[in-house]
């Protein structure tokens, strides 16, 4: 790069064994908390599954492989309104392969992506080709935390459009799930002349509190929106404390890989592989990200939102067993939806659990465009 500022440097994880060996000295010395006999998930993350990820984790889990894995992709960072940015980038074999830009979500990292890359760059047809951009967001692992106020959902969109126009793309296509699918619109919105189109996982459309909008809904939409209010009541304390207090307990989870892992299980549950989930949970304890992601959260919810309706071609992949959204509230959100299609399988984590039907919704997606 000509200007400094715009450097983008090569990079590679390389963990000091020192750093491994305080955290296996930290799990060996775990001080377990109590627990009410047969209450399961009553309360939260049940003390025995915790119990047996860190068991694996002391003594079947290998960072060192899962290390390679990733350096086994190309890796830089680069400096972007001030904060450090680390991402990888997977050229296609396929010269004429389309950009794409894929954001994660919390508690996951990079990682989220990685059983997708392969498809997506080296498909049967050169035509569903991508090049692919896979940026952790700021204060999220190794891009690390973030040092001022501000990093929200906006900031970090227009971010992205300054990272795709360093690497020399002129047109590409942003993808996100969980707050990548808050990221990727955005994306969109302050970069219209760029973005092709915006693929998401999850449309977060809510209520706006007028009644002429809940009247209008059909039945399987009231269902959608039952569910999501049992969700918001009983499944969302990391958004509740992250979005209004996410100091008090990054502390904790500063000073305690099992505290970052239990945290981390609320979202995971049953739904990932053990070492998927001590992947993305190790990312965050050897970059002690803990305080900086949790702030995204805040930043997000003390935001000021736009008003108007994003307007570059959107596309959404549905899972079956995730958030699901609301075709009416999400047409007043975005007025330029191409694509709705959902899934009887998958999960919240679907790049993860169903990559075969994430793989070809966003081929479908981007063809069409």
């Amino acid at each position: 790069m000509t200007q400094a500022h715009e450097e983008i440097r090569p990079f590679r994880i390389n963990v000091p064994d020192t750093e491994l060996e305080d955290l296996r000295e930290r799990l060996a010395r775990t001080r377990w908390t109590g627990e009410l006999p047969g209450v399961g998930g009553d309360y939260g993350v049940p003390l025995a599954q915790v119990r047996e990820l860190v068991g694996y984790w002391l003594s079947g889990y290998d960072w060192r492989a899962r290390e390679a894995e990733l350096n086994a992709y190309p890796q830089f960072t680069t400096t972007v309104d001030g904060q450090n940015i680390h991402f990888l980038h997977v050229r296609s074999p396929h010269e004429g392969a389309t950009p794409l830009l894929l954001t994660h979500g919390w508690p996951t990292t990079v990682v989220e992506y990685l059983d997708v890359i392969k498809p997506l760059t080296e498909p049967e047809d050169p035509a569903d080709a991508f090049h692919l951009v896979i940026p952790h967001l700021p204060g999220f692992g190794f891009s690390g935390p973030t040092h001022e106020r501000g990093w929200n959902r906006y900031r970090t969109a227009a971010a992205w459009a300054e990272l795709m126009r360093r690497l020399g793309y002129d047109r590409y296509g942003t993808h996100g799930n969980d707050a990548g699918s808050f990221v990727a619109p955005e994306v969109g919105r302050v970069d219209p002349e760029h973005v092709i189109g915006v693929h998401v996982t999850q449309v977060f459309s809510f209520p706006s509190g007028d009644p002429a909008e809940l009247a209008g809904l059909g039945e399987e939409d009231r269902g959608k929106l039952e569910f999501l209010s049992w969700f918001l009541e009983n499944k969302s304390a990391f958004s509740k404390l992250q979005s209004t207090e996410p100091q008090t307990l990054a502390h904790a989870l500063a000073d305690s890989p099992v505290g970052q892992l239990a945290w981390s299980m609320q979202l995971f549950g049953d739904a990932v592989s053990r070492d998927y989930a001590l992947t993305n949970v190790m990312i965050y304890w050897l970059t002690n990200t803990a305080a900086s992601s949790a702030r995204f959260y805040y930043e997000d919810a003390h935001a000021e939102q736009p008003t108007e309706p994003t307007t570059v071609p959107l596309g959404l992949a549905n899972f079956a067993y995730d958030f699901q959204s609301i075709r009416p509230l999400a047409e007043r959100d975005h007025k330029n939806i191409v694509s709705w299609n959902t899934y009887d399988r998958g999960s919240h984590f679907a790049a993860h659990d169903a990559p075969d039907l994430l793989v070809a919704d966003i081929r479908a997606f981007f063809r069409a465009l």
